[in-house]
Formats: C-alpha cells, structure tokens, sequence
C-alpha cells in the first residue's frame, strides 16, 4: 500500500476515528497546550494546513482571523470528514499528494503541519518548495513524531519477562529510511529522518528555527490510559521556524 493511501484504508481509518485528537479535536491532543504556545497572530493572514487531517487546525486558523486557509491532506476519507466536521467559508479542502505539491509562490504567511513530516521521504524538496511558496519572514510550523520515537522502529516498548515495561528501544539512529511499526494494530510505514536532517533541511530551504520544544503531556492528561509512559520518553517534536529569503 502506498504511504500516502495508509489512511485510507477502513479497518485502519476507523479505529483511528475512535482516537481522542479525532473525537475531541485539538483538545484531545497532548501536544497542543504546547504548540498552542508558539501559534503566530492569524488575522489577515493567508494559511496552509499541510496534512489537515480533520481539519482541526486548519478551523482553529479560520477562528482566529486568517483570510484564507487551504488544508491539504493525501487521504480522502480525511478530507470528507474535514469538509463535515471543520466546515468554513474561509477554508478549502483538498486531496493531494503532499511530497508533491504545486503551490502557487510568494502566497502563504504561514504553513501549518501536524504529524504529518514522518510520513515523507524527501524532507528537502518538500521544505524548498514551503519556501518557494511562502511570504519572507513567514512562519513554518510543524509537529513530527520524535527521532528517538522513529529510530527502532516498532515504536513499542521493550517488555521483561512479567510483561511489564523495561525501557524503550533506540537503535539504528543514523540509519535514515523507511521503517515498519504497528499502530492501532494495523502495520504503517513511516520514514525515520534524524534531528539533524530536520535542521538541515530547514537551514537549506533558509528557514531559522526560532523554538524547538520536545512536548510533555500535560498534568491532567497523564494518567490517561494511551499517555502512560509518555514522560519516560520523548514521543513528539515542535519545530516553530521563520523564512528568511
């Protein structure tokens, strides 16, 4: 199956339905009152929402001020379900193929990504082309599933022999590429890229990082039964970035 399609395949896409950041929205999502944080002024403002999933973000944009969304995502049961649930005048949804976007240049203040970047390969061409098609001293914002979380692989953890939690896997760090890994008992395909290429792909596109927060779940989400051992290890990475052409 290709990568892009993984989403929409309905065994997968309806467990991932059942899912708190599906049912609840940007509230259900533990890294939100982090990213939340970082978020520029909207009013006015032209926005991308690459790989919008639900739409949530892409709304919250539209809420807050922006003149004109556009929210891409590779799967299409995302986006029928983004045009019911996160429904706006301002915003429009497409379906298209992330890793090869054509974007008009100079038009967007700000570009906007959730969970999305560990799913394409060519980290470079991708950032070039945000770049090509966005304002100067515009904003990229994006979350992205951790290099140590991608490294191993599996992204499960190492159990002793009472089946209880040992620690987690790091293995294969600098081995960039395709990994395999189960989630929501269903086998996805992710790409594992390290801190540095994600730094230097921003360098190279002339973005400058301006905060990099590795999220914590917050307190009153942390006896939740899918945050448990999310502060033994960091799961996600925050990356808040300014174009500087």
């Amino acid at each position: 199956m290709e990568i892009k399609k993984q989403y929409d395949n309905k065994n997968f896409f309806e467990k991932y339905s059942q899912m708190p950041r599906s049912n609840k929205g940007l509230t259900g999502a533990g890294e939100w009152h982090e990213f939340k944080k970082l978020l520029p002024d909207f009013e006015g403002k032209v926005v991308l929402d690459l790989g919008c999933g639900y739409g949530w973000h892409a709304k919250y944009a539209a809420d807050h001020g922006a003149k004109e969304v556009i929210a891409i995502d590779s799967s299409e049961k995302m986006i029928e379900v983004a045009k019911k649930t996160n429904f706006d005048d301002k915003i429009t949804y497409e379906v298209d193929d992330i890793g090869s976007l054509n974007l008009k240049s100079d038009y967007f203040d700000i570009v906007l990504s959730s969970l999305v970047l560990h799913y394409i390969e060519d980290l470079n061409s991708l950032f070039k082309n945000l770049a090509n098609s966005m304002k100067d001293n515009g904003y990229f914002l994006f979350t992205v599933e951790h290099p140590v979380f991608t490294a191993e692989g599996s992204q499960d953890w190492v159990y002793d022999k009472k089946g209880n939690i040992s620690h987690f896997p790091i293995d294969n760090y600098f081995n960039e590429g395709l990994r395999e890994s189960t989630f929501l008992n269903e086998n996805i395909q992710k790409f594992h890229h390290t801190l540095t290429s994600y730094f230097q792909a921003l360098k190279e596109s002339h973005f400058i990082i301006d905060s990099l927060i590795e999220p914590m779940p917050p307190e009153e989400m942390r006896d939740l039964p899918e945050m448990v051992g999310e502060m033994r290890r960091p799961m996600m990475l925050i990356i808040k970035s300014i174009l500087n052409k």
